[in-house]
C-alpha cells in the first residue's frame, strides 16, 4: 500500500462526489511533471488524503488502475481548465466528519516531510504547484494518528469496493470472447479463477505442506493464486508455482493483502490487520510456514509489493 496527497482546491466537489482523480499527463508547457507521473503509479488499495482550502477534508481508497482519459467535461467551469488528455484514477472517497488542518500540526509533520516533491511547505501551507504527491510512510502514520481512527474505518469500508469481483468478471467475459485459444484451454483458464481444474492439480503437486493451518484434508483447502488471477497472463493463471493451498479464512486474508509471506517463510502481517482477528482465528504472529521454491518466490515478490497492504 502507498499513500498519496491530492490537492483538489478547484475540482474537489467534482472529484470527491464522482469518486475519481484526474490530471493532465504533462505541465501546461508539455514538460514532464512528477506530480502528473504519480497518477500512473497508483494501485488499487492505495490511500489518498484529499486537501482543500487548508484542510484534509476527505480520504479515499484507489479502486482501479490509472487509465488515459479526456479532461472531465465538468472541469470546463473551473478557472484555467486544462483541455487536454490526461490520467483518470478511480477512487472511493469519503468526506471526513472531523477534518484536520495540517498547518496546526506542522511541528509533528515537519520531520516527516519528504525532501523532494513535498505536498507541504515547511510552514504547513500547501503548494499550488502540487497535484498528486507521494506521502512517506512516517508522514502517513502521523496523519492517520491525527485523524483518530477515521482512516482505518474508511479503508475497512472500501475493502470490498477495491477487491470487488467485477474486475474478475470482466476479465472472464473477455476470455470467453477470445478466438486465439481453443475452448479446452478457455475452460481451464476459467476453472483456475476458482482454484479448480488443472491449476489446482498443479498446485497440489508442488505444495506438499499445508501452509499456516497444517490442515491436510484437501476438501477444505483452496488453491489460491499468489499473483491475482485477474492480473496474471495465461501461463501464470495455470502455473502451479503461482498457487498455495490455504484454508478458506487464510485465503481471504492472503487474497485481500492482510497477510503475506517473507522469502524465509515468515508470516507478514499488514498494519491494517486487527489483533482481534488474529486471536479469533488463532494466527501466531511469529509463525513460519517453511521455505518456498525459487519460482514461487518470484510470485511472492509480486504479492508483497502489489497486494500486501
Amino acid at each position: 500500500m502507498q499513500y498519496w496527497w491530492v490537492n483538489q482546491n478547484q475540482t474537489y466537489e467534482f472529484e470527491v462526489s464522482g469518486n475519481y482523480m484526474w490530471s493532465p499527463k504533462t505541465s501546461a508547457n508539455e514538460a514532464r511533471n512528477q506530480f502528473c507521473d504519480n497518477m500512473a503509479e497508483t494501485k488499487p488499495g492505495d490511500v489518498v488524503f484529499s486537501f482543500k482550502s487548508t484542510l484534509i477534508k476527505a480520504v479515499g481508497v484507489v479502486t482501479g488502475q490509472a487509465e488515459t482519459a479526456a479532461e472531465p467535461t465538468e472541469f470546463s467551469t473551473v478557472e484555467n481548465p486544462w483541455g487536454k488528455e490526461g490520467w483518470h484514477v478511480p477512487v472511493a472517497f469519503t468526506e471526513l466528519k472531523n477534518p484536520i488542518r495540517p498547518k496546526d500540526h506542522i511541528t509533528e509533520l515537519l520531520p516527516t516531510l519528504p525532501e523532494k516533491y513535498s505536498p507541504l511547505q515547511a510552514n504547513g501551507s500547501g503548494l499550488q504547484s502540487v497535484y498528486l504527491a507521494n506521502v512517506p510512510a512516517d508522514m502517513a502514520t502521523v496523519l492517520i494518528t491525527l485523524l483518530s481512527g477515521q482512516v482505518e474505518a474508511i479503508v475497512d469500508g472500501a475493502d470490498q469496493r477495491v477487491y470487488d469481483e467485477a474486475d474478475d468478471d470482466n476479465a472472464e467475459a473477455k476470455l470467453t470472447d477470445r478466438k486465439d485459444i481453443p475452448e479446452t484451454e478457455k475452460l481451464q483458464l476459467q476453472k483456475s479463477r476458482r482454484g479448480q481444474g488443472l491449476f489446482r492439480t498443479r498446485v497440489q503437486l508442488i505444495e506438499k505442506m499445508r501452509r499456516v493451518t497444517g490442515l491436510s484434508d484437501k476438501r477444505h483447502l483452496r488453491a489460491s493464486h499468489i499473483k491475482p488471477w485477474v492480473r496474471s497472463n495465461d501461463h501464470e493463471k495455470l502455473d502451479g508455482n503461482n498457487g498455495l493451498l490455504l484454508s478458506p479464512h487464510i485465503d481471504h486474508l492472503f487474497d485481500r493483502g492482510y497477510i503475506s509471506f517473507a522469502s524465509d517463510g515468515s508470516l507478514m502481517l499488514s498494519a491494517w490487520m486487527k489483533s482481534d482477528v488474529l486471536l479469533a482465528w488463532g494466527l501466531d504472529p511469529h509463525l513460519n510456514v517453511g521455505a518456498f521454491g525459487a519460482e514461487q518466490e518470484l510470485y511472492l515478490q509480486y504479492h508483497r509489493t502489489d497486494v500486501f497492504k
